[in-house]
Parts: C-alpha cells; structure tokens; sequence
C-alpha cells in the first residue's frame, strides 16, 4: 500500500492486515480499545467499562493477565456488542483488533451503542499507526521539558484538545515536520495510542 493509498483509505480491515507483522502489541490493543469507545453512545459503566480499562492497562503492561481473565470471565456475552470488549482482552492483539473493527463497524448495536462507520474506523487507525508507508523520525531537540510535560499529560489524561497547545510547543522547539504539526490541529478522533503523543512519550 503507497502513502496516498494509506491516507486515502476507508476500510479499516485492509488496513489493519497491511499492518499485519508491522504494528506493536500495544498500538493494536489500543486500537481494538478505540473501537469499543466510539461504539458507545453514552459511557456504559460497569464490567463493559472495566473491560477496556483493564485491556488498555494490560496494553501499557500495567494489568497482570489474571486481571484480564477476571473481568474476561464476569463481562460474559451480556450483549451482542460484548463480543467487541472480550477481544480487546484477547491474548492476540492483531485479531483482538481485527474483531474489534469487524464488530464495531457491523454488528447490531444495542441501546446506548451504535454502529460504527468504515471511514471513522480508518481515520482512528491513522491516528494510531500514522502512515506506515513513511514513518516519522523524531528529532531529540523536540524533546523540551515543556514538550514531554504537554505530551504526557496529554496521554495521561485523554485531553486530546491540548494537541494544538503541543503543536505549539513544538515549533517553539524547533519542528517543522508538517505531518506531526498537521496531526496535532486535526480535529480528530484522537485517542490512547496516537502516533503523535507515543512519539514523543517513548511509546510503541
């Protein structure tokens, strides 16, 4: 797949098996964890919730499997979409986010979640794996106090609104890199796993 290929893509499902052998463990986790949150039209609460929690913990390797085999087991198949937060927990993080992107997109949603469109899904995988067919390379004179503060808070917190705050920061810093700079003011989806915010955390 070209660049202009990848950014102009709409199925998500071509473009998670592109990535096949290429992503982290963790960006397809988050990706599969993505997915179950723009399904839900309202938070869900209860184990449906905690089953992300715990899947997103586990992918930044801060829940133990036995965790991920408890809420596994209390979540059940309570709801059709339940199937969507069990594979996020799945030990294979490439089919947990190939399942994930299958039933987000197609499944019958039930009260309080919704079906999720082909082409959000793919702008959610750029935002997670950037464009694969040219990665970006991180400068280490980006890397001031203000920036790693911006970016960790940012991941810390979810405040995906202070992107543009960081693009800022990071002229200051020196970036001209028009990619992560463009990145930063788009108006999303932005989620845990942005290629931008692990790029300058240190995460993969």
């Amino acid at each position: 797949m070209t660049e202009a290929e990848w950014l102009a893509a709409t199925d998500p499902i071509a473009m998670l098996t592109f990535l096949r052998g290429q992503a982290s463990a963790r960006k397809l986790r988050l990706f599969a964890c993505a997915c179950c949150r723009l399904s839900w039209k309202r938070p869900p609460g209860g184990r449906e919730m905690e089953a992300v929690a715990v899947a997103e913990r586990l992918a930044d390797g801060l829940a133990t499997n036995a965790e991920r085999r408890a809420v596994a087991a209390s979540l059940g198949y309570v709801r059709p979409f339940a199937a969507c937060h069990l594979s996020a927990l799945r030990g294979n993080p490439f089919w947990a986010a190939m399942d994930c992107g299958e039933v987000a997109a197609r499944a019958s949603p039930t009260e309080g979640q919704v079906r999720v469109h082909p082409v959000a899904q793919a702008a959610l995988v750029r935002d997670v794996f950037g464009s694969p067919p040219r990665p970006a390379v991180l400068d280490p004179a980006w890397l001031t106090s203000t920036v790693v503060q911006l970016a960790g808070g940012i991941y810390a917190d979810r405040a995906f609104d202070r992107l543009p705050i960081l693009a800022d920061a990071l002229q200051d810093a020196g970036c001209d890199d028009p990619n992560v700079l463009a990145h930063c003011h788009e108006g999303g989806p932005h989620v845990r796993g942005c290629w931008v915010v692990d790029l300058l955390t240190g995460r993969e």
